[in-house]
């Protein structure tokens, strides 16, 4: 039973509408002023974004889509459902001229029935009006808001075509007894039938359960059982009797000893509901889901009976060049670089509900998500909250089966008090979903708390402040849940490009706050704002249209406090050190703070080969985090002890003198130095000459041969890493593709190529700033422009499928270093 069809394909596109787009012959009586009629695929964007600079004007328009549609006489006496997975922000369907729906939300999906307007054994045209203008009585809109909001049918579109009775819904819900190893699985079906329907029309549903192979990585390692070993289908049947034309029938089984969803075994399982009537099925819906059961209590997060920190990061849906409009592959990538890159255990979908795509692909990683409504800071009219109640049921309704989620936004994002409304918020979210809490991400300390956990943007930290508020400064209800839900982000923006000095402050700021949270017993854990860098409007960011608040850039390349979240995931190693050891970069040639980033055990520092220490992790000032940074506070080692004039002690006195002089500054002396800098001058004689040639010749190195300095990283006895600081002599490009297999299977695929500017030992060169050209050639094509400069020694491109399979290539070029060529193939269900 073929469950849905695609039609992302074949459509036709202007960003003008007019009232004669709804015309049959439109495309046949084009004039010149209609010239801008282009064939799109899905998903698609109204306007391709300049990377910066641009104004969001650009994308604001009433533009429209068209298509024809076939149907079937087979389709005669059924229903045609149309579903539209998001438009921005407001849209009509129509249907041979007629107008069959409307929605208002550019975040949540809504469907259409085709059926009445349909000629049947024909060609049929759909015409889409959408309109993408900011200035719509409808939220996020009617202030200001911190980020691009894009436009144009930016998600997949799909047909449904059922019998007059069909299922309409499926909800599934899990409670667990641990102690006896059970769990009650609570299944709700919503049944339509027709208008016309027996006043005693008998049906049966028949649910069938089996485990699922999510073929999520490393499943060896996390306990998951492969294909073979899937249990064999459970399998229950109900029978239904109902004179409404909606009915809704519940049944509560128990499920011995499930296989539970965690953030290391995220299990799941398929339930397949089907609708019977005289042994003919009818209908049936398969629905993905986990047993576990998630909960915030007055002291913190529990996942499956045990307490788990929250540590995320907020997530905003945006890409460089087409904005909201990134198809299946883009949607789980991000997903996996959250939890496998990033190392967190959690994201907040900010500010609207994102791509089912995403969603699926946290459910099968083990990823717990946030998710909320649509709206930032701003509330509306009557006719505004009216819309964002029904968001509220949107996103409840379309989203409550990812397991993932643990929590619904039910405010709008950092906006004041208004109990009225959002009594009605949470009302809407608890009735569709009695299960879940709701929170609601504020920014103001004793607000009014209708939600079931006080959700907070906590920006107290200033690089100098404490990391977080304690929870009974915050809330207002000290017996009700804690989590913070932003931080940092605007409080220090921070560019792949910036001095070092800046770079390393924002990734410490981070883990400032982090291990804040962590040390708080009481409070459920923390976002971060945010994972990387996006567009935004004229009143935010840098005057380029960019918030440079993540911790990666936009094509999701890691700065240096992408380091801070990696280190505490240990399946892949890591090590980093904030500085590129050359002494011109920082005020006054002084090193200033050095910090390691590792999850190894320990971490060996060499200079020029000359052993001079080993870092423990335990040394980290990070007591809350599992692998916090480290502070380099040795440059010199044994040397003075072994290669000039004085004694042991008294030379591990004076070393300890001079790696404390370089984290600040010769022209100020710390004062609990100077009675070891007296000691020596009475003892050797010394002057302040020699001190500063012996400082320049150990720490400075100025003037001398080049210093190289190695660190290897060493877990379980072994080296996992090694890093070299040298001066470059060498530079190369690095084009890493996410996939080079291009799939079609419901419509393009796209791929992402970082680009990384490197040295000859790999570090990355942050002041790297070239023009580097991309060229295709074969059966794909370039997101974007064909000539890009890198930021920070970092870029990116995007490679996408034409609706052919075959081959191609993209070189990737730059003055004065090796081109880099990357082969690609194309497949898919349908080429």
């Amino acid at each position: 039973m073929k469950r849905r069809i695609y039609l992302n394909d074949d459509w036709s596109f202007t960003e003008t509408f007019t009232e004669d787009f709804l015309k049959e012959d439109y495309e046949e009586n084009l004039t010149d002023k209609n010239h801008n009629l282009t064939s799109v695929r899905l998903p698609h964007t109204c306007k391709e974004t300049p990377f910066h600079y641009f104004d969001e004007s650009v994308y604001q328009m009433e533009c429209g889509y068209r298509r024809k549609l076939f149907a079937p006489n087979e389709w005669l006496g059924k229903q045609v459902f149309m579903t539209f997975e998001g438009v921005a922000h407001s849209c009509e369907v129509f249907c041979n001229g007629n107008q069959v729906g409307e929605h208002h939300c550019g975040y949540t999906a809504f469907t259409v029935e085709l059926s009445r307007f349909l000629n049947y054994g024909k060609e049929n045209w759909i015409v889409v009006k959408v309109d993408s203008r900011e200035n719509q009585n409808i939220p996020p809109f009617g202030f200001v808001i911190d980020y691009m909001t894009y436009g144009g049918i930016y998600r997949d579109v799909y047909l449904e075509v059922k019998q007059p009775t069909h299922i309409e819904d499926v909800f599934v819900h899990t409670s667990h007894d641990f102690e006896k190893e059970t769990a009650e699985l609570t299944v709700e079906t919503s049944i339509k039938l027709p208008e016309n329907a027996s006043t005693k029309e008998k049906l049966r549903l028949r649910y069938s359960l089996r485990k699922k192979d999510c073929g999520y990585q490393n499943t060896e390692v996390r306990g998951s059982q492969s294909m073979d070993a899937i249990m064999e289908p459970m399998i229950w049947q109900e029978e239904v009797s109902s004179s409404e034309k909606v009915t809704l029938h519940k049944s509560t089984y128990t499920v011995e000893n499930p296989s539970l969803w965690d953030i290391d075994s995220p299990s799941l399982y398929e339930l397949k509901t089907e609708l019977i009537s005289d042994e003919a099925i009818m209908d049936e819906n398969i629905t993905t889901f986990g047993f576990r059961e998630a909960v915030f209590k007055t002291d913190g997060f529990y996942l499956n009976g045990r307490k788990l920190k929250i540590r995320g990061l907020n997530r905003h849906q945006s890409y460089p060049y087409v904005g909201y409009a990134m198809p299946e592959s883009m949607q789980k990538l991000d997903a996996d670089l959250l939890k496998y890159e990033l190392g967190v255990n959690a994201v907040r979908t900010s500010h609207y509900p994102q791509s089912h795509y995403f969603l699926d692909r946290c459910d099968e990683i083990g990823l717990l998500v946030f998710t909320e409504i649509p709206g930032w800071q701003h509330i509306g009219d009557d006719a505004w909250k009216e819309q964002a109640i029904r968001n509220v049921e949107d996103m409840v309704k379309q989203y409550r089966n990812h397991t993932s989620i643990i929590l619904w936004g039910v405010r709008i994002n950092e906006s004041k008090d208004d109990d009225d409304f959002y009594q009605r918020t949470n009302e809407a979210a608890h009735r569709l979903d009695p299960y879940r809490q709701t929170g609601g991400v504020r920014a103001i300390k004793k607000s009014n708390l209708l939600e079931d956990v006080y959700t907070y943007n906590d920006f107290v930290h200033d690089g100098t402040t404490r990391g977080c508020e304690p929870k009974k400064k915050v809330t207002s209800d000290n017996s009700k849940p804690y989590l913070v839900s932003e931080f940092n982000g605007h409080m220090f923006p921070t560019k792949a490009f910036d001095k070092e000095e800046q770079r390393s402050e924002h990734a410490i700021r981070h883990a400032n706050v982090l291990d804040a949270v962590m040390g708080e017993e009481d409070i459920a854990g923390c976002f971060g704002w945010c994972m990387f860098d996006y567009n935004t409007h004229k009143d935010f960011g840098s005057g380029d249209r960019i918030c440079y608040h993540g911790v990666m850039d936009m094509f999701r390349n890691r700065k240096l406090s992408a380091n801070v979240y990696a280190c505490e995931q240990d399946k892949e190693p890591v090590l980093e050190i904030s500085s590129s050891m050359d002494i011109g970069e920082h005020p006054g040639c002084n090193r200033g703070t050095i910090w390691i980033f590792t999850n190894a055990d320990i971490v060996r520092m060499y200079k020029n080969d000359r052993f001079i220490k080993e870092y423990s992790t335990k040394a980290s000032p990070y007591r809350h985090l599992k692998h916090g940074p480290i502070i380099v506070d040795d440059f010199i080692g044994d040397a003075l002890e072994k290669k000039e004039r004085f004694k042991p002690k008294h030379a591990r006195e004076l070393s300890a003198a001079m790696n404390l002089v370089a984290r600040g500054s010769l022209s100020h002396i710390p004062k609990k130095i100077i009675p070891t800098a007296l000691k020596l001058v009475l003892l050797y004689h010394m002057n302040y000459a020699e001190v500063s040639e012996l400082y320049t010749r150990y720490i400075g190195d100025w003037g001398g041969t080049s210093t190289s300095y190695r660190f290897e990283a060493v877990k379980d006895g072994k080296i996992v890493k090694t890093l070299v600081k040298e001066p470059t002599r060498k530079v190369h490009l690095e084009a890493n593709a996410d996939h080079t297999e291009l799939y079609e299977k419901h419509s393009y695929d796209t791929a992402l190529i970082r680009i990384l500017a490197k040295d000859e030992h790999d570090n990355i060169l942050s002041f790297y700033q070239e023009p580097v050209q991309l060229s295709v050639e074969g059966d794909i094509e370039l997101v974007g422009p064909g000539v890009i400069s890198l930021h920070g020694g970092m870029g990116g491109a995007y490679i996408r499928s034409k609706g052919v399979s075959g081959k191609g290539i993209l070189t990737i070029s730059a003055g004065g270093v090796a081109s880099k060529k990357i082969k690609f193939t194309v497949t898919g269900d349908n080429l």
